[in-house]
C-alpha cells in the first residue's frame, strides 16, 4: 500500500535562496507516514490511549536536489520492511511536473509505552496493520 499526496511550494516552506529549507522536507514526510498509518487503521491519537508511541528511531534522508517556490511536490510513502521489533518506511518526494526526485528517505520506528519502554515484539493490533500495509507493494518508485 502507498500513500500519496501532493502540495505547493509556500513562501513559508523557503529559505532566503528561494529554495526549500531543508527541515520544510521532514513536515512533509511526517505528514505522509501519519496518513500512511491512518490508511492502515492506525489513529495515533488512540493509539497513545492504548499504551502505545510509535517513535522514529533512526532516520536516513537523502537530498538529491531543491524544490523551489511553486514547485508543486508530490510525497509518496510506503513500508519498505517490517519486523517484530521495528517498520521501516520509505519515502520519496518529487517534483509534479518533471519527476525529478528531491528527497529519498527511510524512517525506523519502534513501538513504546507511554512510559518509553520499548516493546519487545510488536503489539499485535500494529502487526495486523503493518501487515495489511505491506500487502500491496509499492514498485520502485524513483
Amino acid at each position: 500500500m502507498r500513500h500519496i499526496f501532493e502540495t505547493k511550494v509556500y513562501y513559508s516552506d523557503t529559505d532566503a535562496y528561494g529554495v526549500v529549507w531543508h527541515g520544510a522536507y521532514l513536515r512533509w514526510l511526517e505528514k505522509g507516514r501519519v496518513d500512511l498509518c491512518e490508511m492502515i487503521g492506525l489513529d495515533l491519537v488512540s493509539m497513545k490511549s492504548m499504551d502505545i508511541l510509535l517513535p522514529v528511531t533512526n532516520m536516513n534522508v537523502r537530498y538529491k536536489a531543491s524544490a523551489k517556490l511553486d514547485d508543486t511536490i508530490i510525497i509518496e510513502t510506503w513500508i519498505e520492511k517490517f519486523n517484530s521489533l521495528s517498520v521501516t518506511f520509505k519515502q520519496v518526494i518529487k517534483s509534479k511536473e518533471t519527476n525529478k526526485v528531491f528527497i529519498e528517505a527511510l524512517f525506523d520506528v519502534v513501538a513504546i509505552s507511554n512510559d518509553g519502554k520499548l516493546y519487545r515484539r510488536m503489539p499485535e493490533q500494529l502487526v495486523k496493520s503493518f501487515e495489511k500495509g505491506m500487502e500491496e507493494k509499492c514498485p520502485v518508485c524513483v
